[in-house]
Order: C-alpha cells, then structure tokens, then sequence
C-alpha cells in the first residue's frame, strides 16, 4: 500500500531535492510551507540558498502538470501542493493558537482522516525535523519521523580513523623489525581505508604493542614517520594525540579531518603543527584561521570598530590558543608579535567564497556546524601546495536544521575515509584539565 508524505518546511529547507526521497509515493506539500519557504528566500545564507532553491525546483514541475494536482516524479512517485484541508476543527481544542506548525499538523491530520475513512486508504505519514512538531504529531495520533534520507552515516557508525586489534606475537615481531606489515597479514584487513592507524596488542596477553599507519595504497601497515618530542612546544599526551600529529605533519595528506569532545585538543595541535610547518619549516607561506559564524554567509553584524575588531569576540577561542603557544603574559603582546610575523591570518568564514587559496595551511574550526553545501565550498577554494584541517565536534551543533549525523564534518569524513589525500582521527581523551574533562563527561 502507497504511503502519503506530507512535508514540513524545515525538511526543505535542509535539502530542496527531498521531495524524490519517498521512492513510488505521494508527496504533499502543505500550502504555509510554500509560505514558509517564500518569507526565507531573501535570506543571504545556506537557507536562503535552499529556498530558492525549492522555489525553482517546484515552479519546473508545473510542465507535468497542476500542483494542486498529483503531479508525477522522475522516482515514480507523486507531487501535491495541498491547498485545502485548512480546517482547524479537528485541532482547535487541542491547539489554541494557528501558527504554521499547527497549520501543517492540521493539513496532515485531516488527510488521515480522509484515508481512515477509505476501505484501502493510504498511511499518512508527517516529515519534519523538528522534535517537538513530531511530538505535537504524536498526540494527535499522527504518525511522524524525522528525515534520514539526508544523513551519511549511521548511528553510532561514524567512522574513528583507528582500529585497536589483537595480533599474533610474530606479526609484531616482524612489524618491528621490517618497520611495515603487508594488510593481508591480518585477519580484519578488509575494513582498511588509506591512513587508518592500527593499535595492534599481543593476543596472548603480553604487554608488546605496536602503533601502525596504512600507507596511501592501502595495502601495507607502517610505522609512523614523525617522532619529534613536541612540535611549537606541544607535546602529544595521547596515543589519539599522537596520531593527530602524524596526519598533520605529513605533507603528503592535503586533507585532515579531526573530532573530539571540548579539551581533547584539536585547535592547539592544528595550530601548533601549522605554526611550526609554517614558521620553521616554511611548508607554507601562511597559516589560515578561520571558523564559522554560525551560519556561514550571515553578516558579521553591528559590532563596534573595524573588521578585524568586529570579527575578535567570535575568534577569541583561536587567540587563546595562541597566546598559550606563544607564551604571552601582557595585554596586547600577542597583537604585537601576530603584526610583526605577517604570516598568520586569523578570519571568518563569511567571505571565503570566490577565494583561491594556494601555499597556505588552513585551519577550519567548530566545522561541525558547516552544511554540505558550505563544506563543499570550502574544500574547492584550496590551491595547490596547500593543506586543510576540519575539525570540530559533532554532538555541538548550532545550526537548526543539522545534527550529529548530517552536518558538514561527519559528510567529509565519511567521503574523503577511502581517499589516497586524506586522513582522519577522533579523539577521545580529554586533556585541557580534570575538571574539562570530568564535565564533558557528566554534562
């Protein structure tokens, strides 16, 4: 049996092609989500973008007919603006005040109602990502659920960038004396993607261990390149940490991906390996800070001064970091030393379009709350010679409409996973103080 849809707007919103997610069944568009849609085109952001975007997408469907009609879909399915089944009887009691959520609701409730009543009606289903739209859903007796379609992963499934795994003795013994092992030697090796660690332990319980990195081939497990003590004075206090290090250190990997809780350490090493490929290696001819303003494309705003003072209380949390590696004790003094290096740029988001970016290693922070669309930007301003670092933490998300599962971040991990130039790595250990860490655990 055919199912009916009905959309709410936020699901539009997040992906203007949403409409051809439902296989061979009716999708009903209610006629305040079109209102909706229309009141957020003017907007000069990602959801801007996405209205207009649905706004063209639907005026082309008018060749296969009228909306108001079941107009037919390339997947098989169907199209409807549902103009009618505007009645509030049905809710009135329940919900007093007719906003367009309730609107929406009320749409879905009556053309339940209408199939209930039907010998072979179809199952009504209410789409929206909004929790509490699904909630109100569900004490009406509607059924909804959230939209999946646009998610990269599983729950629970994003992928680590290392695997810890028990190994026969000899393998050890001969990963530390040839220094590499085939991936064939071990007995998990399908589940290998270019630059994922491996932490092998004895499986017959000896304390030997050994940390390895699957080459860009993705045939042979190696030991890691990089050695040194600390980098711009930061030294590694974890095994994660210690990986991280490798990947942003290797020339050959022009895309990292980091994600951790708060205090695991992701800017502070990001900086510090930049710094030092920068300043003393001289990789690079600058190093790149940048973070969004939630959203990306949204005006910096009112705030007193000129640009770079308007953009200095949402790039704080870049200069505390640096202060810490420059070791800064007075007011002003890290200014000084920024101005008189030239070869550090600390900047926002908002204007990155239309940019190339060659010879500079960039750092990209909290990119968790980065859409595709704005990921996707990102990525194709990078030129030659120049290496990018996404980090942030998935479970701190901003943005309205995305979550741990669909936002820009997780979609990089999880396409660049099995790429010969990339490499990722999640960290686990908290490191910026007990307290930190005792609160990113509990809280």
């Amino acid at each position: 049996m055919n199912k009916i849809y009905v959309l709410d707007t936020n699901v539009l919103l997040q992906d203007p092609y949403s409409i051809f997610s439902f296989e061979d069944n009716e999708v009903v568009i209610p006629a305040v989500v079109l209102e909706e849609v229309d009141s957020k085109k003017r907007y000069m952001d990602e959801i801007g973008r996405n209205a207009r975007q649905v706004s063209k997408l639907i005026d082309s469907l008018r060749e296969n007919g009228k909306l108001h009609e079941k107009i037919p879909l390339e997947n098989g399915g169907s199209l409807r603006i549902e103009l009618n089944h505007r009645s509030f009887q049905q809710l009135q009691e329940i919900f007093v005040e007719k906003t367009n959520d309730n609107r929406i609701l009320a749409v879905a409730k009556n053309l339940s109602l209408e199939e209930e009543a039907k010998e072979n009606g179809s199952h009504v289903i209410l789409v929206s990502k909004d929790a509490l739209v699904r909630v109100k859903a569900d004490a009406i007796g509607l059924y909804a659920e959230d939209f999946l379609s646009d998610r990269v992963v599983e729950v629970d499934h994003i992928y680590s960038g290392f695997n810890e795994n028990y190994v026969d003795n000899a393998i050890l013994t001969k990963f530390y004396e040839q220094g590499e092992i085939l991936v064939s030697d071990l007995s998990f090796s399908s589940s290998c993607y270019p630059h994922q660690f491996f932490i092998m332990k004895d499986a017959f319980g000896g304390s030997s261990s050994a940390i390895g990195m699957v080459d860009s081939s993705g045939t042979r497990i190696r030991k890691m390149s990089h050695k040194e003590e600390h980098v711009w004075g930061i030294k590694p206090r974890n095994v994660q940490q210690n990986m991280g290090i490798e990947l942003l250190l290797r020339d050959d990997i022009q895309l990292v991906s980091m994600i951790g809780k708060a205090g695991t350490g992701k800017t502070l090493l990001a900086l510090a390996a930049g710094l030092w490929q920068t300043e003393d290696l001289g990789r690079y001819k600058k190093l790149l800070v940048a973070r969004p303003i939630v959203p990306v494309g949204k005006d910096i705003g009112y705030l007193p001064g000129e640009k770079q003072e308007k953009l200095r209380p949402w790039m704080q949390p870049i200069y505390d970091n640096l202060e810490y590696l420059f070791n800064t004790k007075k007011p002003g003094e890290l200014d000084a030393i920024l101005a008189g290096m030239g070869s550090i740029e600390v900047e926002a988001l908002t204007y990155i379009r239309g940019r190339s970016i060659p010879e500079q290693f960039i750092i990209i922070d909290e990119a968790q709350n980065l859409t595709k669309h704005e990921v996707k930007t990102i990525l194709t301003r990078v030129g030659e010679r120049s290496k990018i670092i996404l980090m942030g933490d998935p479970e701190q998300i901003d943005h309205p409409y995305l979550d741990e599962y669909n936002n820009g971040l997780t979609y990089v991990v999880e396409k660049f996973k099995d790429q010969s130039i990339a490499g990722h790595i999640k960290l686990i250990k908290g490191e910026r103080s007990n307290l930190a860490k005792l609160a990113a655990e509990l809280l």
